[in-house]
């Protein structure tokens, strides 16, 4: 190995977790993003770094040109994007279940599920810019357009991102709160807690996809709900986001949408929760995360 080759090997292995940040929020997936940081790699080691000024730009032009490739490959190929395979279930691709799912949490799910829906060239544009700041004239040439071009792009990803609300900031803050409490007293298993934001007539919805029975499910009642959300474990998968414009939930396991809970909210309560697995209204839902 020459001394350019080992001064390269030195600063790509000082920029790998920047990259391995670039692919994840490209990708959504932890391996996906090691597999892509390791093609990266492979055109580095083989590239002339000779007239590269910034090297550390340069390494995130080429995992970013990797990561859409994967995206486009991704789009043309895939099957049913709401299906949660086994891989993301049981962790059977070499990942680590805890790491990813700390990952996921500290970019974001909601976050990482509205990316998913994004075209390829609009999530590239967004992230690399709205994320990582790269400017528009070094994203135009990624994704094979103008640098007006790129800025439209992460423009209307960036308005999907944020979504818009369809009641007012104060109304927007109020169903926030009651929603922290509900995941806070449901987690906690804390019937009482339960009972104080849910509305005494609650009604619980949920479609035959989430059944045993391959029925429909509803309990109407906020004791009866307290009840089942109080001993349930799998609350704690779920994660507040923007739904059809109103505060609802939302539980994506590595950025893949695979239940939305819609809520409707009477006199600072929870009124009606309406969760559905659906892969048909799972697509007409309309996603957004939720400002800090």
């Amino acid at each position: 190995m020459t001394n350019r080759q080992d001064w390269l090997a030195e600063q790509f292995e000082t920029h790998r977790d920047h990259l391995r940040s670039v692919a994840y929020r490209m990708l959504g997936s932890l391996s996906d993003a090691d597999d892509a940081v390791q093609a990266s790699w492979l055109n580095l080691s083989r590239a002339d770094t000779s007239a590269v000024e910034n090297i550390g730009g340069w390494m995130t032009t080429i995992v970013a040109r990797v990561c859409l490739d994967m995206l486009r490959s991704r789009k043309a190929r895939r099957e049913d994007q709401f299906a949660v395979s086994d891989e993301i279930k049981s962790g059977e691709d070499g990942t680590d279940p805890e790491r990813e799912a700390q990952l996921a949490d500290s970019v974001g799910l909601a976050l990482l599920v509205v990316l998913d829906m994004l075209a390829p060239d609009e999530r590239l544009a967004f992230v690399l810019h709205d994320v990582f700041d790269l400017p528009f004239e070094e994203i135009a040439p990624i994704v094979g357009r103008t640098s007006t071009t790129a800025r439209q792009l992460a423009s209307r990803a960036r308005r999907r991102v944020r979504g818009a609300a369809t009641v007012s900031s104060t109304e927007l803050n109020q169903q926030r709160e009651l929603v922290t409490a509900f995941l806070t007293a449901a987690r906690a298993g804390d019937f009482n807690a339960l009972l104080t934001v849910l509305d005494p007539d609650v009604m619980l919805r949920s479609d035959a996809v989430l059944t045993p029975s391959g029925g429909p499910l509803e309990v109407r009642g906020a004791e009866r709900v307290a009840k089942m959300y109080a001993r349930s474990g799998g609350v704690q998968a779920i994660r507040p986001a923007l739904v059809n414009g109103m505060v609802g939930l939302v539980v994506a396991p590595r950025g893949k949408l695979m239940l939305v809970v819609n809520l409707t909210f009477k006199d600072g309560k929870i009124a009606v929760i309406d969760a559905s697995s659906d892969p048909e209204r799972l697509r007409q839902t309309t996603l957004a995360i939720l400002d800090d």
